[in-house]
């Protein structure tokens, strides 16, 4: 990074693909009606995306669709009633999607379960119902720690029917990380499973949550429903503890939905940030559905015959945004898997896609990274030409990867809608459309209504080819409200540093066509597998060992992840180095964060390199491992 804070651009990738005549010919959003919606956008931004309201129904109409007096606490429909659980189910239930199915699930051993729209919201109802005999009302948390069953998207679904405010933990965490967010969000009830099926195991969730609740700060939480998954034996604690099925048994299949503001918070999601603690990202009912209706209808071109298979977990942002509502929002099927992809053999995934007549196939590079190692032949022999479309999610998509996907798996037919956006933004934010030029690696193009730019760091847009830090100079529907029970670290971490935009903390370049080149993350979080993870979280966890003294972590290349964690540390006098310790701790951040945070090698040091003040110098650390310059060094000690 040179002085005006931008970047050299390493990588140059000339290869193009441009869409095929039957895919421009059959496309929702042609050319020139992308070009006209990008012109509509500019000359009336508002106007654009109360156009793409009015695709909803709601309870009471809006009286200004933005309101930003209060940046950057923005509102965005004010004055309108609605509930998103009312689009994604309630209204379909008196159209012909009444009896389509909704959900395609596949459990790791083969056993499958459908639900049309009509089961699908006769079940949410019931729980419903539960969930308020429960005494669980408006605003009330809900954390559910559940793997992906149907039960998780019926408790997502309900819990928002009554208005309460569900926070879904992904099931990979630990007690540790599981009873922080609970404690955060003061959850008053938890949904969970007895276990599930993971790479032919069964991972005991009860227990965990158990061991979460034993600590005080989870003392806020009244009930735990238990989901009946797995063929294993589970702790009931009694009266706290009740089965789903004891629960739901008798309710009826019809419940009210409840009129929500626009503004009221639909769910919190938790992602770890680099100060270590985890961030309550706040989402809305009336924009966020908006936002990812809107976008799953163009950017995947959505057709009433459509399958819609996304391999993202119900626990993070994708698995919340075009796993569960975006799909339901659109009126299409979507299919859910249970367990890993590599079970019980490499074609998992194109098993599926075969099996249940996939259109379309949403993942992520560091999936499809891992399925190359075992070649081509596995998708060559399965039947995917029902295979319309390819999306990615998550990371940088490397050029090669891309290419392997297009080619091995869409048969050089199906364009690759390569997506930029986060936790905060809610939806898609730059990706192409069926009918746009693509770039192996490259995410294309802010979509209508959406302004981003690269700027230095004083704030200028950077030239083409160099990088900078990635902004979005607009407000957009879908995007976060605020951070729970932190709005003045909301402000600092994404509204500070260029004033009025939003700071998106990825690193990003433009080409000479104004195509996004997506480079990574400018701060010290890890992503490993698409799943964002604090340096800061993994370095307490370090140090919450009694051998470990101070420890730093930064983020080493990995073909599979895109990243994994390498750990410096610096031992305790009496502490002993050696491949035992080594091995101990990784199983010690594995307790502490749960399988996601992976550490690929521990290096023990006498001392880290530290600024005067006592501040680590991570980047230094980088420079040693990649070979490439450290920069200023002026601050550091000795």
């Amino acid at each position: 990074m040179d002085q005006s804070g931008t970047l050299d651009a390493l990588l140059q990738e000339e290869r193009v693909f441009r869409p095929l005549p039957r895919v421009l010919a059959e496309a929702n959003v042609t050319p020139q009606r992308l070009a006209e919606d990008m012109a509509r956008a500019q000359e009336d931004y508002l106007g654009y995306w109360e156009d793409a309201a009015e695709e909803l129904d709601w309870f009471k109409k809006w009286t200004r669709v933005l309101d930003d007096s209060n940046p950057p606490f923005y509102k965005w429909f004010t004055g309108a009633k609605c509930n998103i659980v009312f689009n994604a189910l309630d209204r379909h239930i008196t159209s012909p999607n009444k009896n389509k199915l909704a959900l395609i699930w596949e459990g790791e051993a083969g056993d499958t379960r459908k639900l049309s729209y009509y089961e699908l919201y006769r079940e949410v109802n019931r729980f419903a119902n539960a969930l308020r005999a429960q005494g669980v009302g408006r605003g009330d948390r809900v954390v559910l720690y559940m793997p992906p069953l149907p039960e998780t998207v019926i408790a997502m679904l309900a819990t928002a029917k009554i208005g309460a405010v569900h926070s879904v933990v992904f099931g990979g965490f630990s007690a540790k990380a599981l009873r922080e967010r609970i404690a955060d969000a003061q959850a008053r009830l938890v949904v969970t499973a007895d276990g599930f099926y993971r790479n032919g195991r069964v991972v005991n969730l009860k227990a965990i949550v158990d061991e979460a609740l034993a600590g005080r700060e989870a003392a806020c939480v009244e009930t735990v429903v238990v989901v009946h998954r797995a063929t294993m034996q589970a702790d009931m604690t009694e009266p706290r503890d009740v089965w789903y099925a004891d629960l739901v048994r008798h309710e009826k299949p019809e419940s009210p939905t409840e009129v929500m503001e626009a503004e009221d918070t639909l769910f919190l999601l938790y992602t770890s940030g680099a100060t270590g603690t985890p961030k309550g990202v706040v989402h809305t009912h009336g924009g966020y559905m908006v936002g990812v209706h809107h976008t799953i209808r163009n950017v995947f071109d959505i057709k009433p015959t459509d399958i819609f298979y996304c391999t993202a977990d119900p626990g993070w942002i994708t698995g919340h945004s075009y796993a569960v509502y975006a799909p339901l929002l659109a009126g299409t099927t979507m299919v859910m898997y249970e367990g890993h992809p590599l079970y019980p053999q490499a074609d998992r995934v194109w098993s599926i896609v075969e099996r249940h007549g996939a259109t379309i196939l949403y993942t992520t590079p560091t999936l499809i990274r891992m399925l190359m190692r075992f070649g081509k032949e596995y998708p060559r022999k399965r039947d995917l030409s029902t295979l319309r479309l390819l999306g990615s999610v998550g990371e940088p998509f490397n050029p090669e990867a891309w290419v392997w996907l297009f080619k091995h798996v869409g048969r050089s037919e199906c364009p690759i809608m390569d997506t930029w956006w986060q936790t905060e933004t809610g939806m898609f934010m730059i990706s192409p459309l069926p009918v746009t030029l693509l770039k192996p690696g490259s995410v294309t193009k802010p979509l209508p209504g959406i302004e981003a730019d690269v700027l230095d760091e004083a704030g200028n847009p950077v030239p083409p080819g160099k990088g900078g830090q990635l902004v979005i100079k607009k407000p957009w529907p879908a995007m976060f409200r605020n951070l729970y029970n932190a709005p003045e670290r909301y402000v600092e971490t994404y509204w500070t540093k260029y004033p009025g935009m939003y700071l998106a903390g990825d690193v990003a370049r433009k080409d000479e066509d104004g195509y996004f080149w997506i480079q990574g993350r400018s701060d010290d979080v890890l992503v490993i597998a698409g799943h964002r993870i604090g340096t800061a979280e993994l370095e307490s966890a370090f140090l919450a060992h009694k051998a470990v003294a101070e420890a730093a972590v930064i983020p080493v290349k990995d073909k599979i992840r895109g990243e994994v964690a390498k750990a410096f540390v610096v031992l305790n006098e009496g502490a002993e180095e050696g491949p035992e310790l080594v091995k101990e701790l990784k199983e010690h951040i594995r307790r502490e964060l749960g399988p996601v945070a992976v550490v690929k090698a521990v290096e023990f040091r006498r001392e880290l390199p530290k600024t005067r003040s006592g501040k680590i110098l991570r980047r230094i650390l980088k420079a040693e491992e990649t070979g490439e310059a450290a920069g200023d060094v002026s601050t550091l000690e000795d």
